[in-house]
């Protein structure tokens, strides 16, 4: 079934805004929602905390670590990827307040 929403998450050399960003995406209760995670190859630790976040969490549905062209490349990687209804573009550092999807 097609998700409602795709969420892409762009990130470079950001861990601790990373982390933000997964866990509030994780306690959303509303549950028609795509994960997609781009990395730019950081170094920062930013990938274990991905594939930590990506274990068996069914939403994650593509996520990669590679270098790119800056956050734009990110984001257009994440839109071919998508399959959801809506986008939108929570990037590391940003979080969603609350059940605001809900």
């Amino acid at each position: 079934m097609r998700p409602k929403l795709s969420i892409i998450t762009v990130n470079f050399n950001n861990n601790s805004g990373l982390g933000k960003t997964l866990e509030s995406v994780r306690h959303q209760s509303f549950s028609s929602y795509e994960h997609i995670i781009i990395d730019a190859g950081s170094k920062d630790g930013s990938l274990e905390t991905i594939k930590q976040y990506a274990e068996g969490n069914p939403h994650v549905t593509f996520w990669v670590s590679e270098p790119d062209k800056g956050i734009y490349d990110g984001m257009n990687k994440g839109i071919e990827h998508a399959g959801g209804e809506y986008l939108q573009f929570l990037n590391s550092g940003d979080f969603l307040v609350g059940d605001v999807l809900g």
